[in-house]
């Protein structure tokens, strides 16, 4: 087997002590270039697209164990650096450093660390679960925005989202605007449903006159709701941290 093809390849895990060599890598980061040193087999253990950059002998650039990424703050990257040394991600305290976590998925997957992605991905679904919230729709459009089909945190995305909306007593206006521009999302929310693999004894069948068909109103009567269910709606907006 060639060289090139054992550093290409998914390595085997390391115990740290391994992969603390003495060869070390500059990473600079962001606009303003700060300056990060890691251990180069450390990095390249965990991630295709550095093993490539530093060890393909075809890579005109393998020499140079530089790297900058100029488009990338330091918060996402410093929670990356944190994860090559710790092998664990800080759980966010509270909705808005759920961005940052994005921020990081988006990385590990530029640079190919599957169970970076994969450890981001069930920290923030972890969040969504414990506090009993659901990810607001600028969450959402964020990932559809760095994203293609079949990615782990779109599905888990717009799964949590067709729970929501399918317990919700009525359409909050921010996502029947949404779901009216972005028929993708639409789309896959009815997949996600369709995934849930319900009985269909379990559901109203409109087309049965001999059983509850579900509504009794039009849709744009529920709408308008009574009262109560206003209140109702004001409550699942705040469930999905009060993003208007």
């Amino acid at each position: 087997m060639s060289d090139t093809s054992e550093n290409t390849a998914t390595p085997r895990e390391k115990p740290l002590n391994e992969l603390l060599s003495n060869s070390l890598v500059d990473i600079y980061i962001g606009p303003d270039s700060n300056h990060w040193v890691l251990h180069e087999k450390l990095l390249c253990h965990h991630s295709p697209f550095f093993r490539a950059r530093f060890y393909d002998p075809k890579n005109q650039s393998a020499s140079s164990k530089t790297f900058g990424l100029e488009d990338c703050d330091d918060l996402p990257f410093e929670l990356l650096v944190g994860w090559l040394y710790s092998k664990a991600l800080r759980y966010p305290e509270e909705e808005k450093d759920i961005g940052a976590l994005l921020d990081l998925y988006f990385l590990a997957e530029k640079f190919e660390m599957a169970k970076l992605s994969e450890d981001v991905v069930e920290t923030i679904r972890a969040f969504y679960h414990n506090n009993e919230t659901y990810p607001a729709l600028r969450r959402v459009q964020y990932v559809y925005a760095n994203t293609e089909e079949d990615n782990i945190l779109r599905e888990m995305m717009v799964s949590s989202v067709a729970r929501y909306l399918t317990l919700a007593d009525v359409m909050p206006p921010v996502w029947e605007k949404a779901l009216k521009r972005n028929g993708q999302l639409a789309v896959d929310i009815i997949r996600s449903i369709q995934q849930w693999h319900l009985e269909g004894k379990s559901l109203p069948d409109a087309r049965d006159a001999s059983q509850d068909r579900g509504r009794s109103v039009g849709f744009a009567a529920v709408e308008e709701g009574s009262s109560l269910g206003s209140v109702k709606e004001e409550d699942s907006e705040h469930k999905t941290n009060g993003i208007h």
